[in-house]
């Protein structure tokens, strides 16, 4: 299979919103588990070595993780305190998958309640409820899966270009989208808010400093094609003029945000060098334009190379 693998979301459309709702049970789970962390950082899962995983959960009995293995295709409940528990993952519907997933963490001794509305869905359906959302494409969720695998690896070596705040490569399960965020330190005025499905308290905190992100989406009904996306809270006068690269690269006003197709990505004779240019040059825009301390900024990383620290 190819590094940088074919996604067609008209193709795998209804595997993909099933997946997606499937991601918020178990996100909803860490949620309910773990105490607030600035920006909602306690909330997204992440790509893991064999799909998307909540990372380690401390509860009163001790940890617990779950995975959602999109190599085997099953769903994992690991515990500290007893044997791995969990069940295959195939076409089923939403509120089966929510009751096996709650039924599977009772028996491993963590009983949890979760929201069972989702979240930032159009036309929202409960989750304990949903029989909707049955279907389950295992090829296209691994194609899926494996394009989040070198995604996530180029989000992880832009980060390392920054020395200030920046947050870890998250799989943000309500927009169902893959980010990194760099913060310039500074407050942010305070955001309106209006997201369907997303309380503004939430939003708001989310956005209390300036921000630079960027990061990986699937596809949607309303914007039908995986693409790579970057913005700015608050976006400085000029932002859309910048100069942006790859040329494939565009403005897209109604959204306010910078758009690379994953095609264009795919196509190019370096994939990663071109999504680096995205990340880079979007980044660059923001920072200047509003004016964020260039000391923030350093090289990229490289493996067992101790960064140089000026004056040592």
């Amino acid at each position: 299979m190819s590094r940088w693998p074919a996604l067609d979301w008209p193709a795998w459309r209804d595997s993909a919103l099933t997946l997606q709702l499937w991601t918020q049970v178990v996100g909803k789970v860490r949620l309910a588990l773990t105490p607030w962390l600035n920006h909602g950082w306690h909330v997204p899962l992440y790509v893991t070595a064999h799909g998307l995983g909540t990372s380690a959960i401390a509860t009163p009995r001790g940890l617990i993780e779950i995975e959602l293995d999109l190599c085997a295709h099953r769903l994992a409940i690991r515990s500290s305190e007893g044997p791995d528990r969990g069940f295959t993952l195939e076409p089923m519907s939403v509120a089966m998958f929510y009751r096996r997933v709650l039924a599977e963490l009772e028996a491993a001794g963590t009983p949890v309640r979760i929201v069972a509305m989702p979240n930032e869905v159009p036309d929202p359906i409960r989750l304990d409820v949903d029989e909707t959302h049955r279907a389950y494409d295992a090829e296209a969720v691994h194609r899926f899966w494996r394009a989040l695998v070198v995604v996530d690896g180029v989000l992880k070596r832009f980060r390392t270009g920054f020395l200030g705040k920046a947050s870890p490569v998250h799989l943000w399960w309500g927009s169902f989208d893959l980010a990194v965020t760099r913060f310039s330190g500074r407050a942010a005025p305070p955001h309106p808010g209006g997201f369907p499905g997303l309380p503004d308290a939430v939003t708001r905190e989310a956005y209390s400093h300036e921000v630079s992100s960027a990061g990986f989406w699937a596809g949607s009904d309303a914007f039908p094609q995986a693409a790579f996306y970057a913005y700015a809270y608050p976006s400085p006068a000029g932002y859309e003029h910048a100069r942006v690269e790859p040329s494939a690269a565009r403005w897209d006003a109604g959204l306010g945000e910078w758009i690379l197709p994953y095609e264009a990505v795919r196509d190019a004779r370096d994939p990663e060098a071109a999504l680096l240019r995205f990340l880079e040059t979007t980044y660059r825009a923001a920072a200047e334009l509003a004016r964020w301390d260039p000391a923030l900024e350093c090289a990229l990383g490289e493996p067992r190379r101790p960064r140089a620290v000026p004056g040592a």
